[in-house]
C-alpha cells in the first residue's frame, strides 16, 4: 500500500499513468475520500497525458487518524507535499475541491516551487464576506451523524438534493453505491470535525494570495449554495492572472455528467500556461 509519511502522519495514496507525464495531484474537500476521485475519472485525466496521483486527508479514509489532536490547513498542505514527494514528484499541477481547494492555496502560499499550476474549485478565501452557505446548505452538514451504513447513504442524498446540481444530473443509485463504498472503507466524523477546524483556524488568506505567481484557474458551479460563487470570483479577483470558469447547472459535487468539460477546461487551461 503506498504510504506517504508527514512527520508521524501516515497518508495513503494512488498513482494512475506513466511516471514520465506531469503530474497532477487530486486533493478532496471535507471528509471525503481519495475514492471520490473515481478511477474512470482520473483515467480521463491520464488519457491527455498526466500522471494523476489520488489521496486521503489526514482524519480519512486509510490515512492516520489523529484523536484529540488539533492541526490547520497549514498542516494538511504539509500532507499533500509529502505525498508528491513518496510519488518522486519534484512540482506537480494541483487540484483541490471545497476544503481541498484551500489546502491547494495554502501549499501556492507556502510551498509554491513545488507547482507546476493551481486549481481551485467550488472553494474560497477565507474571507467571511465570500462563499457562504445557505442556511439549509448549513443544516445539511451540520446534520446528526449517521449511526449505519444505510442511514450515511440516505445523509449523502438529502445533502446532494439541497446543494448538489440540477436534477437531471442526479443519480441516486450511483450516489448510493458511492455512498457505501466510502462508508465500508472508512467512517470517520469525529474526524470531519477536526478538519473543520483547521478550516476555521486558517482564517483569510487574501493578502496572502495577492502575492501568488502561480498560473491559476478558479472553477465554480453556479448553483453552489454550499460554498457560493463568490467565493470562486473572490479568489480569481484576488489571485494576479487567474482564470475563473462558472459551471452552469452544477452544484457542490461533481456528478458524471460534468466530467468531461472539467478535464478539457482544466487542459486547455494547464496547455495554454505550460
Amino acid at each position: 500500500m503506498p504510504t506517504a509519511y508527514n512527520g508521524d502522519v501516515e497518508l495513503f495514496f494512488e498513482v494512475y499513468g506513466s511516471p514520465t507525464d506531469p503530474t497532477l495531484l487530486l486533493i478532496n474537500g471535507l471528509g471525503s475520500q481519495c475514492i471520490n476521485y473515481d478511477e474512470q475519472w482520473c483515467e480521463k485525466f491520464g488519457a491527455q497525458g498526466y500522471r494523476v496521483i489520488r489521496f486521503d486527508n489526514r482524519d480519512t479514509g486509510l490515512s492516520s487518524k489523529l484523536d484529540e489532536r488539533a492541526y490547520a490547513l497549514r498542516d494538511m498542505a504539509g500532507d499533500a507535499v509529502a505525498v508528491l514527494g513518496a510519488a518522486n514528484a519534484e512540482r506537480a499541477h494541483v487540484m483541490g475541491v471545497s476544503m481541498g481547494g484551500m489546502i491547494a492555496q495554502r501549499i501556492a502560499i507556502d510551498h509554491s516551487d513545488r507547482l507546476l499550476s493551481l486549481t481551485s474549485v467550488m472553494s474560497s478565501t477565507g474571507e467571511p464576506e465570500y462563499g457562504q452557505s445557505s442556511p439549509e446548505a448549513r443544516a445539511a452538514v451540520m446534520a446528526k451523524p449517521a449511526r449505519t451504513r444505510d442511514e450515511y447513504a440516505d445523509n449523502q442524498i438529502a445533502q446532494r438534493r439541497v446543494y448538489g446540481s440540477k436534477p437531471e444530473w442526479f443519480d441516486e443509485p450511483y450516489l448510493r453505491a458511492r455512498a457505501a463504498r466510502a462508508f465500508d472503507r472508512c467512517y470517520c466524523p469525529a474526524g470531519v470535525g477536526r478538519q473543520m477546524q483547521a478550516i476555521m483556524s486558517d482564517g483569510d488568506r487574501a493578502d496572502a494570495l495577492r502575492t501568488l505567481t502561480v498560473p491559476t484557474l478558479v472553477m465554480h458551479g453556479d448553483r453552489d449554495t454550499l460554498i457560493h460563487p463568490s467565493g470562486g470570483r473572490r479568489t480569481a479577483e484576488l489571485i494576479p492572472g487567474a482564470r475563473f470558469v462558472e459551471i452552469e447547472g452544477m452544484g457542490h459535487d461533481y456528478p458524471v455528467a460534468v466530467w468531461d468539460r472539467w478535464v478539457e477546461t482544466w487542459t486547455d487551461f494547464v496547455r495554454s500556461v505550460a
